[in-house]
């Protein structure tokens, strides 16, 4: 798969001819003119602040449907591995609605693929979008309409790639059974272990409690807070560290900052992922203002005496995609985009993100070499603290991690 660039034109179609058909039936279907709601289901706080930020940025622009608004925004339980029948009442409740015309899920925790199915049985006309989807892609891109997620391809060369240019000799890879069972989080570690490799980087990987077990956010978290200043004694502290789970990076993020060790950016990134937890930062007066919420966690990291240690995206990813995608939804109900306008998705994405360097692509399944039309692949350049730009989007990813399989 060759990258190109985030704005370029790409055909957002399914798999096969009568599947586009049926897309475009839905794009004529859901047009209205008169009042509409659009679903937004996000995580909760402790688990995905940024994606239930960007809802909320939804409902300031648009209202809440309590309110007489546009938006209906809910969250899945923390649990939500344990609880996917509730996830899954959850999205097909808010097909009961007569006014719903598009539901947007981000993250796309298990169940959102059997949700969509159960939702377009009862509702053809809603549009169903997948943010950032955990289930596997040919299951995802079964049901859903329009899937991003962040390239797990691309970025499995590229974090290395930056991490070189940070002068690490070691990558930890901190993970669990689950996200190693995930199709997308499997493959990446599988690219970045090969990756590592090709640069002349050890490549480790330590297993750490999944949050959605008994264990829970702060059992997970404490481990975390207790194994980091081991792991860089044992490692040293030319070692970057790098987490699939959100609720592990605020306290690797603080253990760093303290006992050494790099870090290029989290599994989704953002300056809000993290950062003002581990640091002590303060950002009540820039919500919102993601300019402004970077400069202020760099100057921060900066002055503790951390610069080029620690990196992210200019602009948080999952409230980018929360928001983006609704914002795509409701143009396309409005008629004045289609589920094949991309670059019209690009341009409400870009509403999000003014001035970010993107890159990416359509998901091309490594062992049958399709090209699943409805779903893309995004990633944005890094930025490390106190250094800048680190030039990741302009990286030619080299073939050969194209083809690499994951085998579960």
């Amino acid at each position: 798969m060759k990258k190109i660039l985030f704005f370029a034109t790409m055909a957002v179609l399914l798999l096969s001819g009568c599947a586009k058909e049926e897309k475009e039936a839905v794009a004529d279907t859901v047009e209205a003119e008169g009042p509409f709601h659009i679903g937004i289901v996000t995580g909760t706080v402790s688990q995905s602040e940024d994606d239930l930020r960007g809802a909320e940025e939804m409902i300031k622009r648009y209202g809440s449907v309590s309110d007489g608004g546009m938006i209906q925004h809910i969250t899945y339980p923390d649990d939500f591995s344990s609880q996917m029948e509730t996830t899954i009442s959850q999205i097909l409740a808010l097909a009961d609605d007569p006014l719903m015309k598009a539901i947007i899920v981000n993250q796309a925790v298990p169940g959102t693929a059997e949700a969509f199915k159960r939702v377009k049985e009862v509702r053809s006309d809603i549009l169903c979008f997948a943010g950032e989807p955990h289930e596997d892609p040919p299951i995802i891109q079964a049901d859903a309409d329009f899937i991003v997620s962040a390239d797990f391809i691309s970025r499995g060369y590229t974090i290395p790639w930056v991490a070189k240019q940070m002068g690490v000799k070691n990558f930890v890879h901190i993970s669990f059974p689950r996200h190693m069972s995930y199709e997308t989080l499997g493959l990446r570690r599988l690219i970045m272990e090969e990756a590592c490799k090709d640069l002349g980087i050890n490549f480790i990987f330590e297993t750490a409690p999944d949050p959605t077990t008994d264990v829970g956010t702060a059992g997970a978290q404490q481990f975390i807070l207790e194994k980091v200043p081991q792991w860089v004694e044992k490692y040293g502290p030319e070692t970057v560290f790098f987490c699939t789970n959100d609720a592990h990076t605020e306290p690797l993020l603080k253990q760093l900052a303290e006992f050494g060790g790099y870090f290029v950016e989290a599994d989704l990134p953002s300056p809000l992922m993290g950062y003002p937890g581990a640091f002590g930062i303060d950002l009540t007066a820039e919500a919102g203002n993601f300019p402004a919420i970077l400069k202020k966690v760099e100057e921060v990291v900066v002055g503790k005496g951390a610069t080029g240690r620690f990196g992210t995206w200019a602009y948080s990813y999952g409230f980018s995609v929360s928001a983006g995608l609704a914002e795509f939804a409701k143009k396309i109900i409005e008629g004045e985009m289609t589920l094949e306008d991309t670059d019209g998705f690009y341009s409400c994405l870009g509403e999000f993100t003014p001035g970010a360097k993107w890159n990416g692509g359509n998901f091309i399944n490594a062992t049958t070499g399709v090209r699943a039309r409805n779903h893309f692949l995004i990633y944005m350049d890094t930025y490390i603290m106190g250094q800048g730009y680190m030039s990741a989007t302009e990286q030619v990813v080299p073939e050969k991690y194209y083809s690499i399989k994951f085998t579960n």
